[in-house]
């Protein structure tokens, strides 16, 4: 299975896949920090909110570069489970790879302040609440990508709807006030967290949170793909 995952990576980034969600996080990423400077901990809160559509986009595209007969043979190859099991942790590697560089991203343009004094701990705790943050937003991220991705919808522009829906209502059903917010993945109620006080019982519950959420999505990629065979 690992070279079935090294395969996808390599026609990922050999067919030039890769640039289009890069940039496109660079630039939001650019235009973010381009406002000044923020804590640590603030700027990756919000950096988060903004890579979850980049990422789900770059899961469909990263699933989407194989050719339906190639993945019908690395079926019968590999087995029905690995398959798929495979095309996950191809798009979940790529994320982190994307997330490492939204991490460093920052501090190579000057759009985080370093500590006020040296008693300061803000660096450290922003930089462990950052790699939180992002830690809940790649499954999220992998798992909607997955969902719209050819293989699970069928068409192009009911992938595209999937990202749509999926991208704006993390957004709208996740501001304070929701009525269903159980039905989004927690990543503006973890962007809150990050700015404000963060307390231990609350990074486990948001972290459970993201955990089901992305579990359910992942059952409806894995179900729809028993559908579509």
């Amino acid at each position: 299975m690992s070279a079935l995952v090294r395969m996808r990576l390599a026609g990922f980034l050999r067919t030039g896949r890769a640039l289009a969600p890069l940039l496109a996080g660079l630039i939001t990423l650019g235009t973010l920090y381009g406002g000044g400077r923020a804590q640590p901990a603030e700027a990756y809160g919000v950096s988060a909110v903004v890579l979850f559509p980049v990422l789900a986009w770059q899961t469909k595209i990263l699933l989407d570069v194989e050719p339906d007969v190639q993945r019908r043979l690395a079926q019968v190859t590999v087995g029905v489970a690995r398959e798929r099991v495979a095309g996950l942790l191809a798009a979940a590697v790529a994320a982190l790879v994307t997330v490492a560089v939204a991490l460093l991203f920052p501090w190579l343009v000057g759009g985080v302040s370093g500590p006020v004094d040296p008693g300061d701990r803000s660096i450290p705790v922003g930089l462990a609440l950052g790699l939180w943050a992002h830690a809940l937003v790649v499954p999220a991220a992998v798992a909607l990508g997955a969902l719209a991705s050819r293989a699970s919808v069928g068409g192009a522009g009911y992938g595209v709807a999937v990202l749509a829906l999926g991208g704006v209502g993390a957004v709208v059903l996740g501001l304070t006030g929701s009525v269903v917010p159980w039905l989004a993945p927690p990543i503006m109620a973890a962007a809150r967290t990050t700015g404000g006080e963060a307390a231990a019982l609350t990074l486990l519950g948001l972290s459970g949170w993201a955990l089901a959420w992305s579990t359910a999505v992942v059952g409806g990629y894995l179900w729809r793909r028993r559908a579509q065979g």
